[in-house]
C-alpha cells in the first residue's frame, strides 16, 4: 500500500510540474510579445496619464510594446475583473488604484477578492489631497472647521467626486477620527463640485492637490489642510490634517497588479523595470509635473500596502454605512 501511495504522490507531483512548465517557459523569455495595461477610469485622468508614461518607459526598457487600454465602469471594477480573469502570464496587467482597495468593502456583490485574486507588482505614485472651503466660510483653519462642524452637526456639506472615491473616504475618515458629522455631496466628477463650491452651494470639497492649486493661489478658494502625512511642496503654508489628528492619512495612489498566479520571475522583471523608471530623472520630472510623488516598492512591500489600505478603508466604509450593489 505504501508503495502505491508513493507512486500516486509522484504522479501528482509530475502532473503539477508539467502544468507549471508553460508558465515557466513564459517567464524565461518575458516579454516576448505586446503587453496590455488595463486602466479603469478613462482617458485624460491621472491614472491614464501615469499608465501611458509608464507604458512608454516599459516599451523602451523591455523591448516590447506596452499598450494602455481604457476599460471604464463600476469605479474600476470592470477593469479589475477583466485582469483577474486573464491568463496569469504577465501579458495583461492592471493599473490598480486606491479605488480598488475601497471597492473591496463598498460593493456587496463583487465576483472577486481584490487582494486575494491579484499579484502585486509595483507601486507607482501617490497624490496628496486637500480640504478646500469657500472664502466666505467661517472656518479659517482646520481646527476652526472641526469646531464649526461639531457645533453644526449635519449642516456642513462636503463635496466629493463620487461615493467610493479616495476623496469621499477621506471625508468619512475626518468624521470618524474627529467625531464630527459632515454630509457628503457626491458629484460625477470635480467640475460640478468646483462650480458649486465657488458659488457657495456646498461648504467644502476634498480633491487632489494638483487640481486645487490654481484655485488656492488666485484666492478663489481657501485650503485648510492636506490629507497626506506631511505638507505638500506646492502648498507649503497649508498644514497636514495629521498635525491635528495624529495618524490621519488619506492619499490617492496608483500601482500595477497582475492576475494571481503570475510567475514570480515575470513579476520581478516588471518590478525592476518599473522602479528603474520611477528613479529615472526625466520620467520622475514628468510625474512631478502632474503633482504626484513616486512610490517605488518591492512586490512584497506593495502587497502589504494593498492589504493595509483595504483593511483601513473597510473600517471607514463600515462607519459611513454606505454599500453599493
Amino acid at each position: 500500500m505504501r508503495g502505491r501511495y508513493r507512486i500516486l504522490l509522484a504522479l501528482a507531483a509530475g502532473i503539477a510540474a508539467a502544468a507549471a512548465l508553460p508558465l515557466l517557459a513564459v517567464a524565461l523569455d518575458y516579454p516576448a510579445r505586446p503587453v496590455r495595461i488595463i486602466e479603469g477610469f478613462g482617458g485624460g485622468g491621472t491614472p491614464d496619464l501615469i499608465s501611458r508614461l509608464m507604458a512608454q518607459w516599459l516599451s523602451q526598457r523591455l523591448g516590447q510594446p506596452f499598450v494602455v487600454e481604457n476599460k471604464t465602469g463600476a469605479s474600476g471594477n470592470i477593469a479589475a475583473e477583466q485582469v483577474i480573469k486573464a491568463v496569469p502570464d504577465g501579458y495583461t496587467l492592471l493599473t490598480c488604484l486606491s479605488a480598488n482597495a475601497i471597492n473591496a468593502s463598498l460593493y456587496r456583490n463583487l465576483d472577486f477578492d481584490f487582494v486575494r485574486d491579484t499579484a502585486p507588482v509595483a507601486g507607482l505614485i501617490q497624490l496628496p489631497m486637500v480640504l478646500l472651503v469657500n472664502p466666505s466660510f467661517p472656518a479659517k483653519t482646520f481646527a476652526d472647521f472641526i469646531a464649526y462642524a461639531k457645533a453644526n452637526p449635519g449642516k456642513v456639506n462636503v463635496a466629493s467626486p463620487g461615493i467610493g472615491t479616495p476623496m469621499y473616504v477621506a471625508g468619512e475618515l475626518i468624521n470618524l477620527m474627529a467625531g464630527v458629522k459632515t454630509v457628503d455631496v457626491p458629484y460625477r466628477g470635480p467640475a460640478g463640485a468646483f462650480t458649486d463650491l465657488l458659488a457657495n452651494r456646498v461648504q467644502a470639497f476634498i480633491i487632489t492637490v494638483p487640481a486645487a492649486v490654481g484655485f488656492v493661489r488666485d484666492g478663489r478658494l481657501r485650503a485648510l489642510a492636506v490629507t497626506g502625512t506631511t505638507r505638500a511642496d506646492v502648498l507649503p503654508g497649508v498644514p497636514a490634517i495629521a498635525e491635528f489628528l495624529p495618524g490621519f492619512e488619506a492619499t490617492a495612489w496608483d500601482g500595477i497588479c497582475a492576475p494571481k498566479g503570475t510567475p514570480q520571475p515575470v513579476v520581478d522583471t516588471l518590478n525592476s523595470a518599473i522602479n528603474a523608471g520611477l528613479a529615472d530623472p526625466q520620467l520622475k520630472a514628468k510625474i512631478k509635473d502632474l503633482g504626484a510623488e513616486t512610490t517605488a516598492m518591492t512586490p512584497e512591500q506593495f502587497g502589504k500596502f494593498l492589504a493595509a489600505e483595504t483593511g483601513k478603508w473597510a473600517k471607514v466604509v463600515q462607519f459611513s454605512g454606505v454599500k453599493l450593489n
